[in-house]
């Protein structure tokens, strides 16, 4: 049975921890990998990231697996809750092996962060270590295949598109080979997720599924958008996080691939993506349960099926993490949701 979700890879876990209300408005989401850890890799489009430990995903570089990886909201100083992450996976000795002793490992945790600061009033409250060992907490003690909350939680807690509200979103396709392809994204964007002359989700453009909201209400709907956006000032700064995984066993420079072409999945969700104020990071797991090697031609035609399906995933999860927001109206800003504006259907 599956949940649409990250987790019907086998073996992934999501956790999330969460900080809403008293000036919060944020929080932290990790993605636990299987024991043993899954090879990992990344690609960065925006031209102003917030990241930590990517540089250790380059397919020239020593590390080929990793046990976690984080995505985080308060902006660049949300990365430090990787360092909780770091010391409950050291705990698990979990990590890089330095030396003869079980204990002697450095966990590699690579983190992307979303901008959020102040959009629950306080500029301050930001995720720490101890929002990041609770979010990997919560993920070591989900059930294998357990469905993902989606919307308003973890890194998605503070997270806007536009002038509409954000949040975290996961979604996932089991291929006719039987290799799963799944994603989870934060869509935090200065981007808009919608047509503004329809209403309707570019995402759900894309996949054909087109349900135009009434005339009148997309009216009214742009009116208060409008309204909003004149009151909260400047727009966000942009970043949209994903994670793609799949059991497929691909190398470091496959991986790198999958990560990569997932960024078409934003692209096709968000308008505009990837400029020079964007975080947009990409980061891809592959637990390696699905033999795909070697690179023949028949298998040459399974990677790019698991490419295409990356950027598909990453498209849905984006609409299903627009559609799972909920409405904020608090001291840091106001935020409508899409369901809010036009209605669940």
């Amino acid at each position: 049975m599956t949940v649409d979700a990250l987790t019907d890879v086998a073996g992934v876990r999501v956790g999330h921890a969460t900080r809403i209300g008293a000036g919060w408005l944020t929080g932290t989401t990790v993605v636990l990998a299987p024991e043993g850890g899954a090879v990992a890799a990344v690609d960065v489009r925006g031209g102003g990231p917030g990241t930590k430990e990517t540089d250790a995903l380059d397919p020239r570089n020593l590390v080929q697996k990793v046990d976690a990886i984080v995505l985080t909201g308060g902006s660049a100083y949300g990365l430090d809750s990787a360092s909780g992450v770091m010391a409950w996976l050291e705990e698990q000795r979990r990590g890089v092996r330095v030396g003869t002793d079980p204990a002697h490992v450095v966990p590699v945790v690579p983190t992307a962060c979303v901008f959020d600061l102040g959009r629950g009033g306080d500029f301050s409250a930001r995720p720490d270590a101890s929002t990041g060992r609770a979010a990997v907490e919560a993920a070591a003690e989900s059930g294998s295949g357990a469905r993902v909350p989606e919307g308003c939680v973890g890194a998605g807690a503070g997270a806007a598109v536009g002038a509409l509200k954000g949040g975290v979103g996961s979604a996932s396709v089991v291929l006719e080979s039987g290799i799963t392809v799944a994603a989870l994204v934060v869509a935090n964007a200065a981007g808009s997720a919608m047509d503004p002359e329809t209403g309707v989700l570019y995402g759900e453009l894309f996949q054909g599924r087109v349900n135009y909201p009434e005339a009148r209400v997309h009216a009214a709907a742009r009116r208060r958008l409008t309204d909003i956006a004149a009151a909260n000032g400047r727009p966000p700064l942009n970043t949209t996080l994903a994670v793609v995984a799949t059991d497929a066993d691909l190398s470091k420079a496959q991986a790198q691939k999958l990560a990569g072409t997932a960024h078409d999945g934003i692209a096709r969700a968000v308008r505009p993506v990837h400029l020079l104020n964007d975080g947009d990071t990409v980061f891809a797991l592959a637990t390696g349960a699905r033999p795909l090697r070697p690179l023949d031609a028949e298998n040459l035609l399974a990677l790019n099926e698991i490419l295409a399906a990356g950027a598909d995933v990453v498209t849905r999860a984006i609409v299903r993490a627009v559609r799972a927001a909920e409405s904020v109206d608090g001291p840091g800003g106001v935020w409508p949701s899409y369901a809010e504006l036009y209605g669940r259907a």
